[in-house]
């Protein structure tokens, strides 16, 4: 069966474009894209992870998406309008850094790059979609389950998950749209429930966490 040149797997061309950008390299915690900003460049993660996310008041943020190997930012700048997000480095980063030119060379003479580009999109718009349903249809405590869920790897031989990557209570409220303070609170409950464990910022979910709290 042929690939779909929509999937989020297919990027035969990402690496080769990323081979005419300029590698640039970004602190951890630094802005590429500020929200509200225009530009005319593409953004391919060549090491490290980026993170977009919305700012609102208060401090508060809401982490859309993280990006890895081979992903790319910046797409929604090529029509030339302003930035409807934010795109910082989660890490020490290199990104290779792809002219508005050279993207529109590389897609002339490959237009089914075209496709895959729109696919990101897609799938950018219906992340964000689903974010915006659940900060304003879901409480707090259902959208930190859904979260959990999603981020788990299997069960092991025992029937429990750990979480794919260490994650600070700072970091889930911010994939939440909530205070820190609610993040940790929530935790430390279904920590003495026998719900979940957690060691060296890994959370383990030890069994099926309730529907509500």
């Amino acid at each position: 069966m042929p690939e779909n040149p929509l999937s989020p797997t297919f990027s035969p061309h990402k690496e080769a474009l990323a081979t005419l950008g300029v590698p640039c390299r970004y602190r951890r915690g630094a802005l590429l894209i500020q929200e509200g900003e225009t530009g005319d460049s593409l953004y391919i993660v060549l090491k490290g992870r980026l993170r977009t996310f919305l700012a609102g008041g208060q401090g508060k943020e809401l982490t859309l998406a993280v990006h890895g190997r081979l992903e790319c930012v910046g797409e929604m700048l090529l029509d030339g309008g302003p930035s409807p997000v934010h795109v910082e480095a989660l890490e020490s980063c290199t990104c290779a850094v792809i002219a508005r030119q050279v993207l529109l060379d590389y897609t002339a003479a490959h237009p089914e790059f075209a496709l895959e580009l729109m696919g990101n999109i897609i799938r950018r718009a219906r992340m964000a979609t689903e974010s915006a349903r659940s900060v304003a249809l879901i409480d707090v405590y259902g959208r930190l389950v859904r979260l959990l869920d999603r981020m788990a790897e299997p069960p092991d031989a025992l029937g429990a998950r750990c979480l794919q990557e260490k994650m600070t209570h700072q970091q889930l409220s911010q994939h939440l749209a909530c205070s820190r303070e609610m993040v940790s609170r929530l935790l430390k409950d279904l920590e003495t429930g026998g719900y979940i464990e957690v060691h060296e910022r890994r959370i383990r979910l030890l069994k099926n966490l309730p529907a509500r709290w």
